[in-house]
């Protein structure tokens, strides 16, 4: 199966496909079936995190997609991120390496740094990832995410990397960072999708040459069913979007997820059923009209499904800024 999502170019020169899949709570089995049959349905930009604990998985469906001959190495674009126990940069490369044993693919496309926040170091067992005191309170680390960055940057020089970026930072964060630090991200990986469209921090992100990949980008249908009080209500399910769809013969999170790349970003639906995996590439024979956009735009509250809530008292917590 040929690839089925357009290129968009990098602020390095380099190419990224402008959908991927996610992995985030892939279960063992399930993620490698659905990244196989992802990459059978013209994939070619997968999405993973050393937090996702998923990785050796998601390796272990590349390399058989490239063994069978459906794609090689060159086709694919993968993105793995570093964790926040191991902003100090005396750890970053170790970390980076062991996503990369983990993905055993030769390179990784893209790593970012998962969030602005560090959390305390205990030691390298993944069991320790969120480190909380006797009392259940998450501890922290004051490690600035320049330190960090910087860190990231000297990765480049190894050739086991092809860019870096970062995620959930606000526009506050990354201009310091361009301020301070020799290389500019070539993503920032936010949540996005109707309920959270970020027109602002797209556009801020646009100006500098920074693409802007949304994650969870049909919001979360099932987190709503189990808290509708505090969840934002998807689109999914509006007769709105479902009118659209209509129009065009597409479901609800075709219509979603073709609104996010006409707005300008990089959506990764994460999902483990292969004939929605199938529909959720199948967006790039249609396109919405303006008024289809502006019908899309009303559904935006702010209200974030992702709120890292127990990072709130952290010095560089991102949400507290406009955008």
């Amino acid at each position: 199966m040929s690839p089925k999502a357009p290129m968009v170019k990098l602020n390095n020169g380099l190419e990224m496909p402008v959908l991927g899949l996610g992995t985030w709570l892939s279960k063992e089995g399930e993620g490698i079936e659905a990244i196989k049959a992802a990459i059978d349905a013209g994939y070619r930009h997968i999405d993973t995190a050393y937090f996702y604990q998923n990785e050796k998985e998601v390796g272990e469906a590349i390399r058989a997609k490239i063994e069978e001959g459906v794609v090689s190495r060159e086709d694919l674009f993968v993105t793995t991120k570093l964790w926040n126990t191991y902003h100090h940069p005396d750890h970053v490369e170790q970390a980076f390496q062991k996503s990369l044993e983990n993905l055993n693919i030769e390179y990784i496309d893209l790593y970012l740094m998962h969030l602005p926040i560090g959390y305390k170091f205990v030691d390298w067992d993944p069991k320790n990832l969120m480190p909380y005191d006797a009392d259940g309170k998450l501890q922290f680390s004051d490690v600035d995410y320049i330190d960090t960055w910087k860190a990231m940057e000297k990765l480049l020089k190894t050739g086991k990397v092809k860019s870096i970026g970062v995620s959930n930072f606000n526009s506050e964060q990354i201009t310091r960072l361009l301020a301070e630090c020799e290389i500019k991200p070539v993503t920032n990986q936010v949540e996005c999708n109707p309920s959270l469209n970020q027109r602002k921090l797209t556009e801020f992100c646009k100006d500098l040459d920074i693409t802007l990949t949304a994650y969870s980008p049909l919001g979360r249908p099932n987190y709503y069913e189990k808290d509708p009080d505090n969840m934002p209500k998807p689109a999914l399910d509006d007769p709105k979007v479902i009118e659209i769809g209509k129009k065009y013969n597409k479901t609800s999170g075709q219509v979603i997820l073709r609104y996010l790349v006409d707005i300008g970003t990089i959506p990764i639906p994460k999902s483990s059923n292969p004939e929605r995996i199938q529909q959720n590439i199948d967006i790039f024979d249609f396109k919405l009209t303006g008024e289809e956009i502006e019908t899309m735009d009303g559904f935006n509250t702010g209200q974030r499904t992702v709120p890292f809530n127990l990072c709130t008292s952290h010095k560089y917590f991102p949400f507290n800024a406009e955008f």
